[in-house]
């Protein structure tokens, strides 16, 4: 019989984390959900086991050291080592009207809190497991990022009308380039990295504006978590394939 496999997801207990958690203990993975609020946490522990989902909570925020390191020590005591880390947890930082943050005005703090969350809060969390992921046969990260990421389609009015996010789409941008920069360190290794847009899903971080449920926006991470030895690493994908950087 074959090991069960390991996953753990960061803010895991809703949206298209949830969701990726879901579809991940589907194909059999048990899997650990990292959020913050324990009592979110704990709902969305009940909610997939009652869906016969193997899971189990895991305190962690992603900006707190201390957190981190005991989330390490747990997923160690639990299930002793890792075969897919999905780093979904992320925020969009405040905006004004029509979800937009005007460069012109922007507040360095901001920019440092989104930033602490969506590229440093993925660095501590993936340098924190990779003694666990380097357990596994087949390691597997995801990190959940966006197509406001593109330098390429921002760049171009023909491609891209949404609104300006000075603080948010640029955090992305730095993951995605940190994204490269593990690849690279990876190279020659069994651990394969990769980004991920979702696309314009429907949660409470968008104020439910989107066109696609959580579901369908977790299918290309599940698909990247789970791809087979030799698969593509160091690349950004969406439904559709190769989005450019």
């Amino acid at each position: 019989m074959s090991e069960t496999k390991i996953a753990l997801v960061t803010g895991a207990n809703k949206g298209i984390g949830y969701e990726v958690a879901a579809g991940l203990g589907a194909l059999g993975y048990r899997v650990g959900v990292g959020a913050r609020d324990e009592t979110r946490r704990e709902d969305a522990v009940g909610k997939l086991r009652a869906a016969g989902v193997d899971a189990f909570g895991v305190p962690l925020d992603v900006t707190g050291d201390r957190s981190v390191t005991e989330a390490v020590e747990l997923v160690e005591r639990q299930v002793g080592r890792l075969d897919v880390l999905v780093n979904n947890a992320g925020i969009s930082g405040e905006s004004g009207p029509g979800w937009v943050q005007d460069p012109t005005t922007l507040d360095p703090d901001l920019v440092r809190n989104v930033v602490e969350t969506n590229v440093i809060g993925v660095i501590r969390v993936t340098n924190a497991m990779l003694p666990l992921l380097r357990r596994s046969a087949s390691p597997r990260i995801v990190n959940v990022s966006s197509s406001v990421a593109s330098l390429t389609r921002q760049a171009d009015p023909n491609t891209y009308v949404g609104p300006v996010m000075a603080a948010y789409s640029p955090s992305k941008s730095f993951l995605n380039a940190v994204t490269v920069q593990y690849a690279r360190q990876f190279a020659g290794t069994d651990i394969l990295i990769n980004a991920v847009c979702p696309g314009l899903v429907a949660t409470d971080f968008n104020g439910f504006y989107g066109t696609r449920t959580p579901e369908q926006g977790a299918a290309t991470a599940i698909r990247l978590a789970t791809l087979p030895d030799g698969g593509p690493t160091g690349s950004f994908f969406e439904d559709d394939g190769v989005i450019p950087w």
